[in-house]
């Protein structure tokens, strides 16, 4: 436990540049073509570093280990002679399988959102109450022009509801910890796979938690209001989230100082590929506020994969077709792991007779995120989303289609990267 806020939470080596990205690769073949986006990005005078991230969810259902990843991410930086830093991430480990990412990680997001909720001993919440019972009243955060209200018993909620889940992720820490050193990694705190967004105000006693347990979080992943459903744009009130992601930008600033949390201390938005309504005003929050940003970023790319091999036409068209055959079979299999993620109309799936006639147009209008085409069907985009499982059951088969066809897939998981992504958020 803290005994002084004005003491830094900790000396780490370790730092997470201004900007990061994530480049998740399912099966480990777009390396160089996410390179490409980034490198691309430097060209136009923005420094952003990869994050390779796989998680044990998805090394389970496609039959990969985190060293795969790990290799993978190093021989596309060999390949494309990257200079800079770049980090693969144990996306959303918890302490039954963090041990699985300790030699081939170097960023561990720690994911407690399924102790939300769970009480904390009483002690311990009266001893947070005890501490952070001065910020009860009237709460002004520099940079917000709304005062927040907060009473005991709101602080007190508070502490009943994310305690225990910031105790968590101390613990996941510390292991880690004990193993790879202390500076030697970078920790981000991900609270973000549950029903309910946390309020700023709630942010703020939750980053106060979390510098009480000697967490060096350099990003903070919380639960953003409106929707954030996997691959497709964001669904909620934009305006709101506009107010609130800059709320949140201000309280990150100012808690740096006030609990001696890291200074490159950034929000993380996961879920975040193809939120494309909502870049616009991110891009100008994080100019506003001098911020920096983690974009957690991963299954775009294998539907890049699913475009190009159905544009190449022929058997890469066929292989398409029968993923999405088989995951329209299997559609409550597939969505049970993402549940809180996916919103996907299953009545207004296209049957399988209709996409066993689509051409390779057809497939590609269908899956491409172009709200511009007629054709696009985000029910259609988002099973394919979760269909990774089924193309790694193919095996050879799938992974030699990705290699022959490589000319059709690389460019759009390069213009994926860089034209849809990088550059509205970082650069437009």
């Amino acid at each position: 436990m803290r005994t002084d806020n004005a003491q830094r939470v900790e000396d780490f080596r370790m730092q997470l540049e201004k900007y990061s990205f994530g480049v998740g690769d399912r099966f480990g073949h777009q390396g160089k073509a996410q390179l490409q986006g980034i490198l691309a990005a430097k060209a136009d005078g923005v420094n952003i570093v990869p994050v390779w991230n796989k998680s044990y969810r998805e090394h389970s259902l496609i039959g990969t280990s985190p060293e795969h990843t790990y290799r993978a991410a190093e021989a596309a930086v060999k390949a494309m002679n990257w200079q800079d830093s770049y980090y693969v991430d144990a996306d959303h480990i918890q302490i039954g399988n963090v041990d699985l990412f300790m030699d081939s990680s170097n960023f561990f997001t720690l994911d407690v959102a399924d102790f939300i909720g769970q009480s904390a001993d009483e002690d311990k919440i009266n001893d947070f109450m005890c501490k952070y019972s001065k910020y009860a009243g009237s709460l002004t955060i520099p940079g917000i022009d709304e005062v927040f209200y907060v009473n005991e018993n709101r602080l007190k909620a508070i502490a009943h509801k994310y305690l225990k889940a910031i105790e968590e992720a101390g613990s996941i820490y510390r292991h880690i910890q004990s193993i790879k050193g202390a500076g030697n990694f970078i920790t981000e705190v991900s609270i973000d796979e549950t029903n309910t967004p946390q309020t700023p105000v709630e942010l703020f006693f939750i980053l106060a938690a979390i510098a009480d347990r000697d967490i060096p979080a350099q990003t903070i992943a919380p639960k953003f209001t409106g929707s954030f459903h996997k691959g497709i744009d964001y669904i909620g009130d934009i305006e709101q989230f506009t107010k609130e992601f800059e709320q949140d930008l201000a309280i990150v600033a100012f808690v740096v100082n006030e609990f001696g949390l890291p200074e490159n201390l950034k929000l993380s938005v996961h879920s975040g590929s193809d939120k494309f309504s909502i870049y616009k005003p991110i891009n100008k929050a994080l100019k506003k506020y001098a911020a920096g940003l983690h974009l957690k970023t991963s299954g775009t790319t294998w539907l890049e994969e699913l475009i190009g091999l159905a544009l190449a036409g022929s058997e890469g068209l066929s292989i398409a077709k029968r993923i999405y055959a088989d995951a329209y079979v299997r559609f409550d299999e597939l969505c049970v792991p993402y549940t809180t993620v996916v919103n996907i109309e299953k009545g207004r799936l296209p049957s399988l007779a209709t996409v066993s006639n689509w051409n390779r147009d057809d497939f590609v209008n269908a899956v491409r995120h172009d709200l511009t085409c007629g054709q696009y069907d985000v029910n259609v985009r988002q099973l394919l989303h979760l269909a990774y499982k089924i193309a790694a059951e193919m095996g050879a088969e799938f992974t030699n289609a990705l290699k022959q066809y490589h000319k059709y897939i690389s460019p759009g998981v390069t213009e994926n990267i860089y034209q849809r992504h990088i550059r509205p958020l970082f650069i437009e």
